[in-house]
């Protein structure tokens, strides 16, 4: 007996010892698991799924200009997938997809057999569809090659299988998996590598693109075209293997060459007006609860792709022509290249070949050798942008002069003077003497000093209308209607009322347009003059809209009144002969833009800036060339005319033709009327006047006869009204 109890206490004890390690091994696992499971998704993160999408900023007329991610993803219904793609998936990573639960244990086994095999040929993986959707939709998860992360990778997958459908848990995995560059899901890879939409997708396609998720990197079709024809044929027989297509499909798609047509271009189109508009989203962001890059909106601009391309060919046209004269220039004179272009570090034959666009310019010598532009178009009525540029096509480099440079405009701010003249009661028939004057300006070091400015082509007159004054745009007639006409402080609120928000100095060296303006505010100021007065302020978005398509936010036109109809027709009338008969002359006789149109060119001393800027009732548009660096000039005669219009004039012509625009004038206000006036004397007509017509604001029209022509007749004067 004593035997018996030794026997009983020693299975006891086995027992005891048994359930202890079963236990024990038991909570060391729940633990283990417990442990895992910590960062995994919840059960609520795994329901609502929400995944980082692409915002998408599209133009006017519906051309998708460019997109922000962090990830490039653009999510589409599995409706919009082709079969085809769906397939050649499940072929490829998955066979079992559709009678597992989440992982299949069989290839599992078969990965552990084969990966212990001493020494391996291969490795083989095990992961399934759902495997991968885990891992590429929870971070916490992690891509290392780990047994922990291959079961936290298992444990997601048995939940998501839980938690959606078969076709759902597709859906997610074709709008999540990388495909290689930046690329996340099928439509995003669709258009990076075939410029198509997913929906468009052929077989062949398809196979190619599920070929490449084993190794984007080593499958690239762009880096590695042969490599990713063989793995597109190993995904078409495997989808011929598993009769997901016919033998005859599969011979017809093996047959084709790889048909890659790389889509996506990192600076997109427009690439100066998109980072405006990123940078205007950005500050949208806190205020609408918006994350740019992962939110998924669409982003609806108010640029127009075919202005935009009209206006790409023009400036670059012009930009050429333009560093071919600066070229010419700096060859010629030895001393002024070999200081700009620093020949004592780079060798001169290297620098010609790349300024005559043969290779790239250094970015270090850029700022002094490069010709650079900028360039604007609005809608007068709205403040649409409706193309702009920033800086050179071929040399982007996020500085947009369109919007942040501050240059002096010369010329083109004439017309602020002249504004502030006719809103104050004078005629274009006005006359002053076109004689020289004396300036005090006020040096760099602060002392003042005496200047006698000089007209552009050095010639001096007598009495000189303002009309004729802005036709020719004689500096003497400027300068003296800021001394005799309008002070510099009336003609600086006349600019800031029209919204040019630089700092605009009120001496007299404003009549030469000294004080840096942006081309943008410009431009937007001389599209008030084709609006009637109306000032309507520049806008770039005119819609966000979520990824549900819902409208965020609308944006509409603000206009503000700032000059009377009266006025803004006045200045149109007399920007318009500076077209017809004056500076800016070439846009009709050598670029043969006929419509209805004003316009200024302006140059700055030492054409070292060189604009034009004008408008008709479509459109009004602004170009401005120059160096960098404000000290470099563009060269002797390179002014207004011949280093800007050309761009603006080819510009206009080329968007009026495509628009489909018709000869359209500006409308004349009640308060304007044409009168007969005597050629010399500007004053009502007698009989025995020379006679030609001239526009008045009404109010302002000569009551004067003239007393020039008076021979045979009595005086007398006309009486009006109002």
């Amino acid at each position: 007996m004593a035997v018996k109890k030794k026997k009983t206490s020693s299975t006891g004890k086995t027992i005891f010892r048994v359930l202890i390690i079963f236990f024990g091994f038991t909570f060391l696992s729940v633990g283990y698991f417990w442990t895992l499971s910590r960062d995994l998704p919840s059960l609520e993160q795994l329901e609502n799924y929400d995944p980082d999408l692409v915002t998408r900023i599209f133009s006017a007329d519906g051309v998708l200009l460019k997109e922000l991610y962090t990830q490039r993803r653009v999510f589409v219904d599995l409706e919009e997938i082709p079969a085809d793609l769906v397939n050649a998936a499940v072929a490829s990573e998955d066979r079992r997809f559709y009678s597992h639960w989440g992982i299949s244990l069989r290839d599992v086994i078969r990965a552990v057999v084969i990966n212990a095999i001493p020494p391996p040929r291969f490795r083989q993986g095990f992961s399934s569809i759902t495997q991968q959707l885990a891992r590429n939709l929870y971070d916490t998860i992690g891509f290392k090659k780990t047994i922990t992360r291959k079961l936290k990778e298992m444990i997601t997958a048995i939940q998501i299988e839980r938690t959606y459908t078969k076709e759902e848990i597709l859906e997610m995995y074709v709008n999540s998996i990388h495909f290689g560059h930046g690329t996340f899901g099928a439509q995003a890879a669709a258009k990076r590598y075939f410029k198509k939409d997913a929906s468009d997708l052929t077989l062949d396609e398809c196979a190619m693109l599920v070929g490449i998720l084993p190794r984007p990197a080593t499958y690239s079709p762009i880096n590695n075209p042969e490599r990713a024809m063989r793995r597109r044929n190993v995904v078409l027989r495997l989808m011929r293997e598993q009769n997901l297509i016919t033998q005859s499909r599969y011979a017809e798609a093996r047959a084709l060459e790889l048909r890659v047509t790389p889509g996506r271009d990192d600076l997109g189109k427009a690439p100066y007006f998109t980072e405006h508009v990123r940078r205007i989203l950005e500050q949208e962001d806190e205020a609408l609860g918006l994350n740019i890059y992962r939110d998924g909106l669409i982003i609806y601009t108010t640029l127009d792709s075919r202005l935009q391309t009209a206006a790409e060919n023009a400036v670059m046209q012009t930009v050429v022509a333009n560093q071919e004269k600066l070229n010419s220039r700096l060859f010629k004179d030895r001393d002024e290249f070999e200081e700009l272009a620093y020949l004592g570090i780079y060798p001169e034959d290297s620098v010609k070949v790349m300024l005559e666009g043969k290779a790239p310019l250094y970015e270090e010598l850029r700022d002094k050798l490069l010709v650079q532009t900028a360039f604007v178009a609005v809608e007068p009525k709205t403040g649409h942008i409706k193309a702009m540029i920033g800086g050179r096509p071929d040399y982007y480099d996020q500085f947009n002069r369109a919007t942040q440079a501050q240059r002096q405009p010369g010329s083109i701010f004439k017309p602020f003077i002249y504004t502030t003249a006719i809103d104050n009661g004078y005629a274009v028939t006005h006359q002053l003497l076109n004689q020289p004057v004396v300036l005090n300006i006020q040096s760099a070091s602060g002392e003042w000093e005496k200047w006698m400015p000089s007209n552009y082509d050095g010639t001096t007159g007598g009495l000189t209308t303002l009309r004729e004054g802005l036709r020719r745009s004689l500096n003497l007639i400027s300068v003296r209607m800021v001394q005799e006409l309008v002070p510099p402080e009336v003609v600086a609120n006349t600019a800031r009322r029209m919204h040019l928000t630089t700092p605009i100095r009120a001496v007299d060296a404003i009549a030469l347009g000294t004080s840096e303006v942006y081309p943008l505010e410009v431009t937007s100021s001389y599209a008030t003059f084709s609006n009637s007065g109306v000032w309507s302020k520049p806008m770039a978005i005119q819609r966000i809209v979520d990824r549900f398509g819902v409208t965020i936010k609308e944006y509409s036109p603000h206009r503000e009144e700032v000059l009377s109809e009266e006025t803004a027709f006045m200045m149109t009338d007399l920007l318009r002969t500076v077209l017809d008969q004056g500076t800016g002359g070439r846009a009709r006789w050598m670029y043969k833009f006929t419509h209805p149109a004003g316009g200024k060119t302006g140059t700055t001393q030492n054409w070292t800036d060189a604009w034009f800027v004008g408008y008709s009732p479509y459109l009004a548009a602004g170009v401005w060339f120059g160096v960098d660096d404000p000290k470099v000039s563009l060269g002797s005669k390179q002014d207004g005319s011949r280093a800007a219009l050309p761009a603006w004039a080819r510009f206009m012509r080329a968007a009026h033709d495509s628009m489909g625009w018709k000869h359209k004038d500006f409308p004349q206000p009640d308060g304007i009327s044409k009168e007969k006036i005597c050629t010399v004397s500007k004053d009502f007509p007698t009989r025995y006047c020379p006679v030609e017509e001239e526009f008045f604001i009404t109010k302002y029209a000569p009551t004067r006869s003239c007393r020039v022509h008076t021979e045979g007749s009595p005086r007398r004067s006309r009486e009006r009204s109002g």
